[in-house]
């Protein structure tokens, strides 16, 4: 197609226009398989290395891209670049924003850049695209434009998004999101750094991307957008997977999952991993060294949402006091990091090494026409292997994903937790689950911890750090308190759905992965979500973490108590346990002081805000006499 004829069938700015018929040469990519070949276009040999003249240095190498049998293989020559830096964000506008500004940062004006950028792609062989927003149709359109030598970002865009063939196009429709990418900026400009310029106006919000990492751009990009649109017009794309269990009875229950990055989001769709004999390797004492194994005979089945992007738009609720969500992708952005040998997760390797379309593969080391294995991660540095090895894969080639709206019964919130002992007191004091008062599980969502060992980001610093409002504030582009309103008013108007609090990879002395996630999700959905009595529950020792079960029977097994009320744990104790406890006291009083002194947060935000720091009880965040509109949300 022609890009005459391309430009004739949506509704662009002049700006866009300008661009795209001023251009070196345009190449219109229609579906994926067009994608894909502008990706292996030039290659030799299987292999394309992608670089850049970049003024004052000379050619700069980015990435090589080889051909597989099941897609491609791209890597980073730089490893900084295999994974997301959570400051790539600047705001190139004026609107209002809690962001850091472009021109406050480098002390001009963005629209001077912004010029460059255009005039530098006008001379450029460019890839042009419209996609559209997950399964879903909103009317939300975006257009992508980027150097044709980049086809794998194209790609890696089309697939994690619906790509649109225009020529199917009945009607004009309107772009609302546009997306460039710009590499050699990131030197000439950003000194080498990931950053991601986000220029906003009333129609249209556009993505300036001057690296080549999708994940701050092609997938969080348009994240952001989203945001930003729905920031807009009130309504809310979570930071969440979600998926439909059911039991070996026929029970059915929604589970949706937040949390930072590498909360364990993606793990929420993945089946139970399990030892070689069909035991559940459950937990493993870091001092004594101590196995515990769990028997499963037969596991739910899993019908996949959502992976990262969940929309909760008003046109798909029943507004009958539940949630209703469907996927904001068309893809999946799969971390594979804990896949370090062949049979540690069948299902996902399955698909990974037959796939029925390419597949595009990031950080796994491959030669060309070689099969591309998950498990072979590239190396950061000798004997290093790079944290954050990843798939790109359609969700249409995800076995029974679920294809329409679908309720949710159950909002659980992930955190990474550090071993905690005696010795070595940290906040990995959160039990196999806790279930939270609404309340509660707002402040969760506020402070949005990011925890230990984090695989998926650059990391800035050691200990517990904060990514914010619903988890997914490193991506919002607007107002922090207008977001906090919202997941307050998302809660308000869903009192069917219950809340609870699970740890991945440690609980107290024992490192447990993903395991208490994944056996919380089983166990519930067996005893069809939250449903338990007062006399089940106890009030946890630390209140954040609201109630605690009695006891745990996993089919017929019944765990140590220590696995649910941590301090009982001889490893850890009580002394511990309150200076685990302490420690996140502490960090959400002063991550939430910024809400708390902003008069536009909702009052019962305000209110319940004061009751963390008077320190009240669990029952008073469910009874205080400030949130009265909370009673009826949950009861015991």
């Amino acid at each position: 197609m022609k890009v005459e004829e391309f430009l004739d069938r949506i509704e662009v700015s002049n700006d866009i226009k300008d661009l795209l018929l001023g251009a070196k040469d345009v190449s219109v990519a229609l579906t994926v398989e067009d994608l894909y070949n502008l990706t292996t276009k030039d290659m030799v040999n299987g292999v394309k290395r992608v670089s850049y003249e970049v003024e004052g240095i000379g050619q700069v190498d980015e990435a090589e891209v080889v051909i597989v049998k099941n897609g491609i293989a791209v890597n980073y020559f730089d490893p900084y670049m295999r994974r997301r830096d959570p400051n790539s964000m600047l705001i190139g506008d004026d609107l209002p924003t809690d962001k850091p500004r472009f021109k406050d940062v480098f002390g001009y004006d963005f629209s001077i850049l912004r010029k460059k950028t255009f005039d530098w792609l006008k001379n450029q062989e460019l890839g042009v695209f419209v996609f559209g927003v997950g399964q879903l149709d909103l009317g939300i359109y975006g257009i992508a434009i980027a150097p044709a030598n980049a086809g794998f970002f194209c790609f890696a865009l089309g697939t994690l998004q619906r790509i649109e063939d225009v020529s199917k196009f009945s009607d004009k429709k309107k772009i609302r999101i546009a997306l460039y990418v710009a590499p050699p900026f990131r030197h000439t400009i950003f000194n080498g750094k990931q950053r991601v310029v986000h220029y906003r106006s009333e129609n249209l919000h556009e993505v300036f991307s001057y690296n080549l990492y999708p994940g701050p751009s092609a997938k969080k990009g348009v994240y952001s957008a989203l945001l930003d649109i729905g920031e807009r017009e009130r309504w809310l794309t979570l930071h969440a997977s979600s998926v439909l269990v059911i039991t070996p009875y026929g029970n059915r229950v929604g589970f949706l999952h937040e949390g930072a990055s590498g909360s364990g989001k993606s793990e929420m769709n993945e089946n139970i991993h399990r030892n070689e004999d069909g035991t559940i390797p459950f937990a493993e004492n870091i001092l004594t060294g101590e196995k515990i194994k769990l028997s499963l005979p037969i596991s739910c089945k899993l019908r996949p949402i959502s992976d990262d992007m969940t929309i909760c738009h008003p046109k798909i609720q029943n507004n009958d006091g539940g949630l209703v969500v469907v996927d904001g992708e068309n893809g999946w952005f799969i971390r594979v990091d804990h896949i370090k040998r062949y049979g540690t997760d069948p299902d996902i390797e399955k698909l990974s090494i037959y796939p029925s379309r390419p597949l595009m593969f990031l950080n796994i080391d491959a030669k060309p026409f070689s099969t591309a294995l998950l498990w072979e991660h590239i190396e950061d540095e000798p004997g290093k292997p790079c944290p954050n090895p990843r798939f790109v894969v359609s969700r249409e080639l995800i076995g029974g994903v679920v294809n329409k709206p679908t309720y949710i019964h159950v909002r659980s919130f992930g955190i990474r937790t550090p071993p905690c002992t005696k010795d070595k007191p940290t906040y990995g004091i959160v039990g196999v689950f806790h279930i939270l008062p609404p309340a509660i599980a707002w402040i969760w969502r506020l402070v949005a911890p990011r925890g230990h060992a984090n695989p998926s980001i650059v990391t800035q610093g050691t200990g517990i750090e904060s990514e914010g409002v619903g988890s997914y504030w490193p991506f919002a582009t607007g107002k922090k308190v207008i977001h906090a309103n919202l997941l307050l008013k998302n809660i308000i108007s869903t009192p069917k759905v219950k809340y609870i609090i699970t740890p991945n990879q440690h609980i107290g002395a024992w490192k447990v992965g993903f395991f208490a996630e994944w056996i919380t999700r089983e166990y519930l959905a067996r005893r069809g979500g939250v449903r338990f009595s007062k006399d089940e529950l106890v009030k946890s020792r630390a209140t954040l973490l609201g109630y605690s079960l009695k006891e745990f029977i996993f089919e017929g097994q019944e765990l140590d108590i220590g696995f649910i009320k941590v301090e009982y744990q001889p490893e850890v104790g009580e002394s511990a346990y309150d200076e685990g406890y302490r420690y996140i006291y502490e960090f959400f009083v002063k991550e939430t002081q910024e809400y708390y002194k902003n008069p536009e947060l909702d009052p019962i935000g305000k209110k319940i805000l004061s009751c963390l720091y008077d320190k009240v009880s669990v029952e008073d965040f469910e009874y205080n006499q400030g949130i009265k509109s909370f009673v009826d949300l949950y009861k015991i």
